[in-house]
């Protein structure tokens, strides 16, 4: 079969695409896009793909000849981005996250229900290692029916937030409340049970001062407290506590699984322990061993970031267009299960707390509740939902924090430049290019 022909939109995140489908043997990279031609310069320089085209219009990116896109541009903005690429007869691989308004969240469903294309949610979270034998081993009863889980996704962005923010105070990073980006944590044990979030209860840290100091307006992280349709509880969290953990435990009637915390092991979530009985009582004989899985992609997924979720993800998208029934995509109705439960948690926080129901979006009556709902921190979506980035109001921010996060980011970029300038000098012109350096050195 022919490799499956891919445009990506967003040269920052989606170099990983890129790669991917710069080597792989299902896939090719065809058309890239972004808004600024300096980095589309410099990915087409560092990468030497030459034969791919090149495009600032996502209009005219949209017409080359592809079968899918990989939507890898501003996180508030894909579900528009997806509509688009659906109705233009392309498969779409969305990046997280999946939408930023309930509005966008009932067009995103329908566009994939009326054009009958593939969408694929890229939490690539649920493809690291642990949480993927997790998945497997759950769906085989391992551990019995869920009845509790914990999902950690904490980040302290503060050193890197020039790089990521490229100090723009509009940037959606810096206006993105608690909640926002919370299927790092909720997404994998949603993928692991196949359970669907039934009502949640939203908590927001107030502690801010790192927040403060890279001019980010929201609380300094995010708790979701879910309830699934079994019953079962997950607690999640996620955002900018001071140490690093990714992190998920999932509870059974009959034993536990879990990875391995990232201050036991440098591996982390690439190590999993199982602790399980025979059946579900205290006197079953117990199967206890840690263990770092491996499947037939491990070898191949190495060489990619995030553990190498980011190989699994893109192969199960491209495997599903293919045909593979085999493979594991995350629809779109299982990445609304995933990032619903933080949008109405941050709902329930501005309302002081209380528990709210997480909308159903397979159910159009559900989805005629919230047709016109724009609610968001983003004016220019919300219109008269707007909502405060932060639920005690929004900080005021001097400009001379985005003046100092713009200084650090114009540094970074000029060293990128160079080191993009050393590889390319490297491949084009080899042993000469050693001799130059040689020379540069004297």
């Amino acid at each position: 079969m022919k490799k499956v022909k891919i445009g990506v939109l967003g040269v920052f995140r989606g170099k990983s695409m890129i790669r991917y489908c710069a080597c792989a043997e299902n896939a090719e990279v065809v058309a890239i896009c972004d808004k600024n031609e300096t980095w589309l310069n410099n990915t087409k320089e560092e990468m030497g793909l030459d034969s791919v085209t090149y495009y600032t219009s996502f209009d005219e990116f949209l017409k080359h000849d592809m079968d899918a896109v990989v939507l890898a541009n501003y996180a508030n903005e894909h579900a528009p981005f997806a509509v688009r690429c659906m109705e233009a007869g392309k498969h779409v691989f969305s990046e997280v996250l999946p939408m930023q308004t309930m509005k966008e969240a009932v067009q995103l469903v329908e566009a994939v229900e009326r054009t009958g294309k593939i969408y694929a949610y890229g939490e690539n979270y649920c493809y690291m290692p642990a949480p993927r034998e997790m998945r497997k081993l759950y769906r085989e009863g391992v551990i019995g029916e869920f009845e509790y889980g914990e999902g950690e996704y904490v980040h302290n962005c503060e050193p890197i937030w020039p790089q990521i923010t490229y100090g723009e105070p509009d940037h959606w990073r810096n206006n993105m409340y608690a909640n926002f980006y919370c299927t790092h944590s909720i997404g994998p044990l949603i993928h692991i049970t196949g359970l669907r979030p039934v009502k949640v209860t939203g908590f927001e840290g107030t502690k801010i001062e790192r927040n403060l100091r890279t001019g980010a307006k929201s609380g300094s992280f995010g708790i979701e407290m879910i309830e699934l349709e079994n019953g079962g509880i997950i607690k999640s969290i996620h955002g900018g506590l001071y140490r690093d953990s990714i992190w998920y435990s999932v509870y059974g009637a009959k034993g536990r699984l879990e990875s391995r915390r990232e201050d036991e092991d440098k591996e982390g979530v690439s190590t999993i322990h199982v602790n399980a009985d025979s059946y579900s009582g205290e006197y079953g004989e117990l199967n206890v061993k840690t263990y770092q899985p491996t499947d037939e992609l491990s070898e191949k997924g190495k060489a990619f970031g995030h553990g190498g979720s980011d190989f699994y993800s893109m192969y199960h998208f491209v495997e599903k267009i293919r045909g593979n029934k085999e493979a594991d995509i995350i629809d779109v109705y299982e990445a609304m299960d995933m990032f619903l439960p933080g949008m109405f948690a941050y709902r329930s926080v501005l309302q002081g707390g209380v528990p709210l129901e997480v909308p159903n979006l397979r159910d159009k009556t559900v989805r005629d509740q919230y047709r016109e709902d724009t609610m968001c921190t983003d004016p220019k979506v919300a219109g008269d939902m707007l909502i405060p980035v932060f639920s005690k109001g929004n900080p005021d921010i001097p400009d001379v924090v985005y003046e100092n996060m713009k200084r650090l980011w114009d540094k970074k970029a000029a060293e990128q430049e160079a080191q993009i300038a050393q590889k390319t000098a490297k491949r084009e012109y080899g042993d000469m290019w050693k001799d130059w350096v040689k020379k540069d050195e004297k």
